[in-house]
């Protein structure tokens, strides 16, 4: 298969693979952040091809659902990758990807792997994680999880280590503030620091007004 095909034959696996998931990371996520991540490529240039892999396969096992074992999204990736015959340094390239690619991984240390591609792809998820589909997917994906939506007697807690982050309960609202308004100043790229700057300021907007509703006053 050349690399086109590779790259319609994981969409089209991907959409059966992640049937199940919730609506905030279904198909439609990985659609999403496969074209950010291109159009960011535009301004960078750089691997195209390992992009676009990461793109599809970088929540085939998210550890938010595979919490017992964070080796198994990069597993299933390397495993599928070579059915398809792709190059061994493309595989390794996309495993290190996938391990170092997500907000909580980075709390406690810098990362241990770095690369163009994955300051691209790490840019794309965070745009998707901001905005308006953004605050739809926080609320869905928290909803699933069973937290209040709001409480404003349990502050958000900031300065999490990895661990704390993952094991936190707090209300969703709480989630804005201790993720997805740091967002903004943790992009790479220029091309979407830019775009950030809008999708933030929305957000701000957003939970101005739903703080001001909360009460029932307005």
């Amino acid at each position: 298969m050349n690399k086109q095909s590779i790259v319609e034959y994981l969409l089209d696996f991907i959409k059966i693979e992640m049937k199940n998931n919730d609506a905030g990371h279904d198909y439609w996520h990985i659609y999403r952040v496969w074209n950010l991540a291109k159009t960011i490529w535009k301004n960078e240039k750089c691997n195209l091809f390992v992009v676009e892999l990461w793109a599809i396969l970088h929540d085939i096992a998210d550890h938010k659902f595979y919490w017992w074992d964070e080796s198994i999204g990069p597993k299933k990736a390397r495993n599928i990758l070579e059915e398809l015959k792709v190059e061994e340094e493309t595989i390794q390239h996309i495993e290190n990807i996938i391990k170092n690619i997500s907000y909580s991984s980075n709390l406690d240390s810098k990362r241990e792997f770095d690369s163009i591609e994955l300051q691209i792809i790490q840019d794309a998820d965070k745009l998707d994680a901001i905005w308006a589909i953004g605050i739809w997917r926080t609320f869905v994906y928290w909803w699933n999880k069973w937290r209040e939506m709001y409480n404003p007697g349990i502050k958000p807690k900031l300065n999490m280590t990895k661990d704390e982050y993952r094991k936190d309960k707090d209300p969703t609202i709480n989630h804005f503030y201790e993720k997805l308004l740091r967002l903004k100043d943790l992009m790479n790229t220029k091309t979407w620091k830019e775009m950030a700057e809008h999708r933030h300021k929305f957000m701000e907007v957003f939970l101005e007004e739903f703080l001001l509703e909360w009460d029932g006053e307005k």
